[in-house]
């Protein structure tokens, strides 16, 4: 029996991304240890017959924290908002879980591996959306040249869920955690205290955001005990563009020393005119190599 798991959740517009990232997955010899599971949020029967081929189990996403039927009409890709918060639910037979966002594929094992290790002990294995290269951290509004209107993504989710003032206080300037890939145990206390969270920014605010925002709250205000990973085990594409190793074949963080990037994530998207990579795959960007050379180049998973 496979003790460890990797799931991600698709509708049927997303499963060219889906099954991108399986077949990045399964790319590595190591993977054979480690089960698949695929959360559906509307795949339709020919995708799911095709999955049933690579993946160990499919189960149906449900609404595991009642939310406002006006909200989620006809849209139910945004169960990947509520279900991922309680994954041993769904898969109860795994002692470690590592979700990844069907917008991201694994390009280095070893960051896999990160996650799995970081969970030990009931932590929770997460990175933050923040390291060199980054420019910006938070948004500010000034007025009247040194009055700050905050305008951080904790900060924002936290005041439209009405969690309160003191809380979204300590989340304003907290570098801001991406719930795209993450791991916990399936005894973790993580799991609970999420749970809790959830249920709470799902009350007032929007569907979209408020997993992240609990999770950051579990971080910040609950003090999950939580294992920071490096900015390349979730390296978010639309924050800083990495860089291309042409001699490895592979891409790297653009600064020194360039470490190999473990997981690309596509979140947000990466756009040229008006069209997303993400859903269309012949979108190519201008990407820099180690030779300083410049080169034209998709970021999706290519085997």
């Amino acid at each position: 029996m496979k003790k460890n798991v990797i799931v991600s959740l698709a509708d049927a517009n997303y499963f060219p991304l889906l099954e991108e990232l399986i077949d990045s997955i399964k790319s590595f010899k190591e993977s054979s240890d480690t089960a698949i599971c695929i959360l559906d949020a509307g795949l339709n029967e020919d995708q799911k017959e095709k999955l049933l081929k690579k993946v160990d189990e499919i189960k149906s996403a449900e609404w595991d924290i009642e939310v406002p039927e006006f909200k989620v009409k006809g849209k139910e890709w945004l169960k990947s908002q509520v279900s991922r918060a309680f994954l041993p639910k769904y898969f109860p037979n795994y002692e470690k879980y590592l979700w990844i966002d069907c917008d991201a594929w694994v390009n280095d094992w070893s960051s896999v591996e990160l996650y799995f290790k970081a969970c030990d002990n009931g932590k929770l294995g997460i990175t933050q959306t923040i390291g060199p290269g980054y420019k910006i951290t938070s948004k500010v509004n000034w007025l009247l040249g040194k009055i700050a209107l905050i305008k951080s993504q904790n900060f924002k989710h936290a005041i439209k869920s009405k969690i309160g003032l003191d809380k979204a206080r300590k989340l304003a300037f907290a570098p801001h955690i991406n719930i795209g890939v993450f791991s916990l145990e399936r005894d973790s206390n993580g799991w609970k205290s999420w749970q809790n969270n959830l249920s709470k920014t799902l009350k007032a605010g929007n569907i979209f955001g408020s997993e992240g925002l609990a999770i950051n709250m579990s971080v910040y205000i609950d003090d999950l005990e939580t294992e920071f990973l490096p900015l390349n085990c979730n390296w978010i594409t639309s924050n800083l563009l990495p860089k291309f190793d042409e001699k490895n074949n592979t891409f790297v963080e653009p600064y020194l020393p360039n470490y190999k990037i473990g997981i690309i994530h596509l979140a947000a998207g990466i756009w040229k005119n008006g069209v997303d990579m993400r859903i269309d795959k012949s979108v190519e960007i201008e990407l820099e190599t180690l030779n300083n050379k410049k080169i034209i180049k998709s970021l999706r998973f290519s085997n």
